[in-house]
């Protein structure tokens, strides 16, 4: 068995800013080994999911703005800042970054926490329009869907940490 503190070093981060999900999965025992990215992500969105909501709002405001001031400033999580270079977040004209901040400030006014996708396999475009679409959610919708995408980017990068299944 994976000790508790080797298994917070390696995945107490797969949540954005949020070890707590991690420490949960340990200590309820829902960890199996061999450890596989499949595995690890049912333990990690078990304990997700049966956060508070207040929690789980608190690890979607956790997650950076999509080509943000914390992009800019040099500031975002190693997976983070690679996931946003990985779809073209880091080149955008100045036009796209002025879109992007202008769809990022009037996301955060309506649902309370930054837009949240899950950008591999992506690019700018694709990016630009589901946040478009996406404004138009309710607020309970969006939530949903922000969890699920949180989820989705806890999976991908489970399977880039654990290579080979």
């Amino acid at each position: 068995m994976i000790d508790r503190a080797d298994f917070l070093a390696r995945f107490g981060g797969v949540f954005e800013h949020s070890p707590f999900i991690a420490e949960r999965a340990f200590d309820a025992g829902t960890v199996a080994l061999p450890l596989t990215a499949a595995g690890v992500h049912a333990a990690l969105v078990e304990a997700f999911r049966t956060a508070s909501e207040a929690e789980q709002l608190g690890v979607l405001r956790a997650h950076p703005d999509l080509a943000g001031r914390l992009a800019i400033a040099g500031e975002l999580t190693e997976d983070s800042r690679n996931e946003q270079a990985g779809a073209g977040l880091d080149r955008l004209s100045p036009a796209e970054h002025a879109r992007f901040t202008e769809l990022n400030t009037a996301y955060t006014e309506k649902f309370g926490f930054p837009f949240i996708i899950a950008v591999k396999g992506l690019n700018k475009g694709d990016i630009l329009a589901a946040f478009e679409a996406r404004i138009g959610n309710t607020a309970a919708a969006e939530f949903e869907t922000a969890k699920t995408q949180v989820e989705r980017i806890a999976l991908l990068r489970l399977t880039a940490a654990l290579p080979g299944e």
